[in-house]
């Protein structure tokens, strides 16, 4: 036995090196050629635990930073991923492959990434566990990366005790040689004098980073916990485009289960605590992005691959020369902004209001130390919680994504975990809350979250239908309420109705 996935199929996103026949290509032909060659961190630590990678899972190319007009799971080289709950609903992205194949049982377990909600949102709307770890827990080696402030690498999985296992099988307790933010702690902490946690050893369990999450699964995992909830942004992002009431009732109704389930539940928003917005984020992806990806391309041998060696500006090219494959639906007004930044981190950048790259550091450092670390200090508590994303939308090849509101911003930017678990459905479509804590705290979300699953089972009752559409009822009308009597037969034809 090589360990706790030993046999067990598991599949990969689509931008983690395998270094075998698979290709590695974040969706886009700029990368399709021949394979990495060599395994990333993470699939080498698969591979020594004993899974079987089966193949890559389709994502939003690029991971969805190409263009502010994207659509979630779709991609140049995978087309579109679908929502296993409902074909013509979105699966949300960018790890929109992981998450289906998890609940569609493609495999016993799938792996994606995130930068801001890439893992959690999938897990929402395709009604699975997600588990986005502490930045710099999981190897970003051999990953296209966006950012390497806040990417990171982590499972999808039916039950919060396979998303455990699966973390603890990718996971560099220590550094990895190859990804220096496996020896270090996430931005959130730094210049904190907060430190990384050593591996655990012996029987203890606090204060390190153990080698086995399951051990923290726990049905009564939330009798006793002390939990900050909070509903900022839940109404829509959008004054004009305001949550569905069916969806804040559902909202209500998880939030409700947390203090039946045995937890002491604190408003947080009703107490006046404010969570600072990570204003400077999209500056630091754009910067990181720019530099990040070119010394990716520098892993890919000469010719390899048409980006292979080559910059940011290399992959522009190769989609302006390629739009028919890579730009039916939308463009790279992204890829062209993160290009033309000025290259100095103390360099004002006019497209941000001549903020400068350390100042967007600054300010998102800031969110995490007076923000999930503030939260948590004031209040005693073991995590924040909030609902993770609004319930999946039909994709929309025309108009893009319909996001009305998201909560993984809240450790976005200074690099914490959350858990995500299912909560609730709405008209057939999932809806999933979050577990939020401070860095490497992802043994006490793991015992938080498997005891809201214990307490309401609500993947275990509502499997996948595979439907074409949902909801399914209503649509086209009755003919005769069920409830109307039947007018006896008169052998006349009935009129039309007006048009009203």
């Amino acid at each position: 036995m090589l360990g706790p996935l030993h046999g067990i199929p598991v599949l990969v996103k689509d931008n983690i090196d395998t270094g075998d026949r698979m290709q590695t290509t974040a969706g886009s032909f700029a990368l399709f050629g021949a394979p990495a060659p060599r395994d990333s961190t993470v699939a080498a630590n698969l591979r020594a635990g004993g899974a079987v990678i089966l193949g890559k899972t389709n994502l939003s190319e690029w991971a969805n930073f190409r263009s502010f007009e994207s659509i979630s799971g779709w991609s140049g080289r995978g087309g579109q991923t679908n929502n296993p709950y409902g074909i013509d609903r979105n699966p949300c992205g960018s790890s929109s492959g992981s998450g289906a194949a998890a609940t569609a049982n493609f495999a016993g377990v799938s792996f994606g990434s995130e930068t801001d909600g890439s893992i959690v949102c999938p897990g929402n709307a395709n009604g699975v566990a997600a588990i986005k770890p502490t930045v710099g827990l999981t190897s970003r080696a051999g990953v296209v990366p966006i950012s390497h402030t806040q990417d990171t690498v982590g499972p999808h999985a039916r039950t919060v005790a396979d998303a455990a296992a699966a973390l603890g099988a990718i996971q560099s307790r220590s550094s990895d040689g190859r990804d220096p933010a496996t020896a270090g702690v996430p931005l959130g902490w730094q210049g904190t004098g907060k430190t990384r946690p050593p591996p655990c050893s012996g029987n203890n369990t606090k204060g390190c980073i153990p080698a086995d999450y399951t051990q923290f699964v726990n049905p009564n995992g939330l009798s006793g916990a002390r939990l900050g909830v909070t509903r900022a942004g839940l109404g829509g992002f959008d004054p004009f485009v305001p949550t569905p009431q069916p969806v804040m009732d559902a909202i209500e109704n998880a939030f409700t289960a947390l203090s039946t389930a045995g937890a002491t539940v604190i408003d947080l928003d009703a107490a006046g605590f404010n969570f600072p917005s990570a204003d400077g984020e999209l500056l630091v992806l754009c910067f990181d992005f720019r530099d990040d990806v070119a010394k990716y391309f520098a892993t890919r041998p000469p010719r390899s691959v048409p980006v292979a060696g080559g910059t940011l500006q290399s992959a522009i090219d190769f989609n302006n020369a390629h739009a028919d494959e890579e730009m039916p639906f939308f463009n790279q007004d992204l890829f062209e902004l993160c290009n033309s930044l000025a290259p100095g981190p103390d360099d004002p950048q006019p497209q941000f209001g001549g903020l400068t790259y350390n100042q967007a550091l600054a300010i998102d450092h800031n969110a995490g130390v007076n923000g999930i670390d503030a939260a948590i200090a004031q209040f005693h508590l073991d995590a924040v919680v909030s609902a993770t994303d609004n319930p999946a939308w039909s994709t929309d090849l025309l108009y893009g994504d319909h996001f009305i509101f998201g909560t993984s911003g809240l450790a976005a930017a200074p690099g914490y975990p959350i858990v995500q678990v299912p909560a609730g459905m709405v008209f057939g479509v999932p809806l999933g809350i979050s577990f939020f804590g401070t860095a490497f705290s992802e043994s006490t979300l793991i015992k938080l979250a498997s005891g809201y699953e214990a307490a309401t089972q609500v993947r275990a009752h509502n499997p996948p239908t595979f439907s074409a559409t949902v909801p399914f009822n209503n649509i086209q009308g009755t003919t005769v309420s069920r409830h109307a009597k039947v007018p006896p037969a008169t052998g006349k034809k009935p009129k039309a109705p007006r048009h009203l």
